[in-house]
């Protein structure tokens, strides 16, 4: 397998076995609880993490033990996030580690928890307990392993997402939650990927950090970073392989960004798919600034959804930008239909076909060489729909 593939995820790599089951977290009875085992010879890992100051109690637990740099095993939960839920949230994710270490006969300190859902409730530990028990005695490798562990992080996805690859001779996968509450640093988004590549821990974190920053921090629906974001990176080194860092890396960053193209077109309420690219800009991070300007405006958001090609409302969402540039130079392009043109009108905006599910922006601001791309999406009647009664 040298090419990316969705039918397999997280328990494509050799030395890892995952689990998803049904707890009774949900009411609903649907599958809430992921177990992912790594079974060595090497336990590697790293991980980032959401930048929102409040910061659920499995991020503040799982933060304390990636502090070693491995880790044994991931415990996910789905139907309830386990934020603002003060010491007492804490000390449950605690003794979901615990639960965990006894049933595999590790320490606490090498499971990291991850929890979502809705925000402010405690958890029924019983369910989730219970939950453990079920999965450890589920747990095994291959495809269906991978795709059970995929649906039970869900909560208001429409379809699991998963992804692996293999190339010479090491494999990278995993899964990835989210659909809305989805903006740098990283989205309403939880994340496991391992790989069997036989890779040291500050290689892991570098190439971990590089890819979110790449991929992950680039997928902004609605400018909400969340409590709960997580991405772990796990090594067992079963296959052997030591690749180099930047092939490694170049792997890794490759299933980060198939991962976030299937949050992308599973967004809540989406119709239209968004690429906003930025050019010319003095720097990259300026560049980047400039396209999560636009992609945040909820003008130019209505816009995308009603298939309006109107270049004005993306001439103003830059000009609030935090980056310099001369007005009298911006050119606008909107699915290859050069609209602005030296700040002014360009081609008849009527010209640009905004009827189909893919959107793209470019932008040339002409004050330098950075670039950068952020991916979002339309705002909807379903998104205000959908999060109007997400409590309910």
């Amino acid at each position: 397998m040298t090419a990316l593939d969705r039918t397999t995820g997280v328990a494509a790599a050799q030395g890892f076995r995952a689990a998803g089951v049904a707890a009774g977290i949900k009411a609903s009875g649907n599958p809430d609880l992921t177990l992912v085992v790594n079974d060595g010879p090497a336990q590697a890992a790293a991980g980032v993490f959401t930048t929102n100051k409040v910061k659920a109690a499995p991020v503040l637990w799982s933060q304390q033990v990636l502090t070693t740099g491995r880790l044994r095993a991931v415990v996910l939960n789905s139907g309830g996030a386990n934020a603002c839920t003060g010491p007492e949230g804490f000390q449950d994710s605690h003794a979901t580690a615990e639960k965990v270490a006894d049933v595999l006969g590790v320490g606490a300190v090498e499971v990291a928890v991850c929890s979502t859902g809705l925000i402010g409730e405690r958890l029924p530990m019983d369910a989730v307990k219970s939950g453990v028990d079920i999965a450890a005695k589920e747990l095994a490798g291959g495809p269906a392993a991978g795709l059970a562990a995929a649906t039970a992080v869900m909560t208001t996805d429409t379809v699991p997402k998963q992804v692996a690859l293999t190339r010479s001779g090491f494999t990278v996968g995993g899964f990835a939650k989210g659909a809305g509450m989805c903006a740098p640093n990283m989205a309403t988004m939880l994340s496991v990927i391992t790989t069997d590549a036989d890779v040291d821990q500050s290689t892991l974190d570098k190439a971990l950090k590089d890819a979110v920053a790449r991929t992950f921090n680039r997928l902004d629906v609605d400018g909400g970073t969340s409590t709960n974001d997580t991405v772990l990176l796990l090594a067992s080194g079963a296959s052997g392989v030591k690749p180099d860092a930047a092939e490694f890396a170049q792997a890794l960053e490759s299933v980060c960004a198939d991962l976030v193209a299937q949050l992308q077109a599973d967004a809540e309420g989406v119709t239209k798919h968004v690429s906003i690219t930025v050019r010319g800009a003095a720097t990259d991070a300026e560049a980047v600034a400039a396209a999560r300007t636009v992609a945040r405006d909820p003008l130019c958001k209505t816009a995308f959804f009603g298939s309006d090609p109107n270049w004005g409302r993306i001439a103003m969402a830059v000009g609030n930008a935090p980056t310099a540039f001369d007005p009298q130079a911006l050119d606008i392009t909107i699915n290859g239909v050069a609209v602005c043109r030296a700040g002014g009108r360009g081609d008849d905006r009527s010209l640009a076909d905004l009827t189909g599910r893919e959107i793209t922006v470019e932008i040339d601001l002409h004050a330098g060489p950075g670039t950068g791309t952020v991916l979002t999406t339309d705002l909807s009647h379903g998104y205000v729909e959908e999060n109007s009664a997400y409590s309910s």
